[in-house]
């Protein structure tokens, strides 16, 4: 159903019947070539490497699809899956105007998402926030080549900081653009500019890594390269076509520096 047509939200759909909101991506062997040739050998010098953080740093984006369907839950009504999925990668302010396109503009969406950030918080506190796979030894990778690495979230500062610091890798980035920080959130390339400058290098010589097709438009919009390292959303034919790879995790990732020009 179109979500111009929708008018209102439907009453909470059961647990069952919401199930399928954190099927989890998986890939298969050949996913790694999103062009011809040794993407590796083709990728060229990287000097600095902007991170996405949820999905792809953190094992946040079914943390939040939980959270916000407890939210709509509290409401009494439910808000279509497909409409949850296409937050993914988005900025709050997106979020928001989704929800209200799909609800209608009486929805109290701000009490909504005051709701989703305290089951958020709870979940976190429940000891459920973890890095994702593939994460500590590809930092560790980039320390020993000397690289430059930034995050470029579409999260506010508050979250974000709160978030790195409960998983203990703040330290580890030489900057954070959060959405708080920037005019335009992703798919808007602003962030990532904004990131490759805040440590000083040329968007060309970047890699970005991103989980979400925002993120990945966000990436290729401002003249970065991108691997898409799937989490909750399935690469399209568009972000296969922007990504310069599709990779497995972040192990993949590290294994594939390896084999770049420094």
């Amino acid at each position: 159903m179109s979500a111009k047509t929708t008018g209102a939200c439907r009453p909470a759909l059961s647990t069952a019947q919401s199930a399928d909101r954190g099927a989890v991506r998986t890939t298969t062997d050949t996913d790694h070539l999103a062009g011809a040739g040794d993407p590796a050998g083709s990728l060229g010098p990287v000097r600095g490497v902007l991170f996405d953080m949820d999905g792809l740093l953190l094992d946040s984006e079914t943390l939040s699809l939980d959270a916000f369907a407890l939210a709509v839950r509290d409401f009494g009504h439910d808000i279509p899956a497909s409409i949850a999925r296409r937050m993914i990668g988005l900025p709050g302010d997106a979020c928001i105007a989704l929800v209200l396109e799909t609800c209608g503009r009486s929805f109290p969406v701000e009490a909504l998402f005051a709701a989703q950030a305290r089951h958020m918080s709870d979940l976190v506190e429940a000891g459920r926030l973890v890095l994702k796979n593939g994460v500590l030894p590809l930092l560790d990778a980039l320390d020993a080549r000397k690289t430059k690495r930034a995050i470029a979230t579409s999260s506010g500062r508050a979250r974000t900081l709160a978030h790195l610091d409960h998983v203990g890798i703040r330290a580890r980035f030489d900057a954070i653009v959060t959405r708080d920080d920037v005019t335009r959130g992703k798919p808007d390339p602003e962030p990532y500019l904004r990131a490759a400058d805040a440590i000083g290098v040329p968007p060309a010589e970047c890699l970005a890594l991103e989980d979400s097709h925002n993120g990945a438009r966000a990436a290729h919009a401002a003249g970065i390269r991108v691997i898409v390292v799937p989490d909750l959303m399935e690469p399209d034919e568009e972000i296969r076509a922007k990504a310069h790879a599709i990779m497995h995790d972040l192990h993949e990732v590290r294994e594939f520096l390896d084999r770049s020009p420094g």
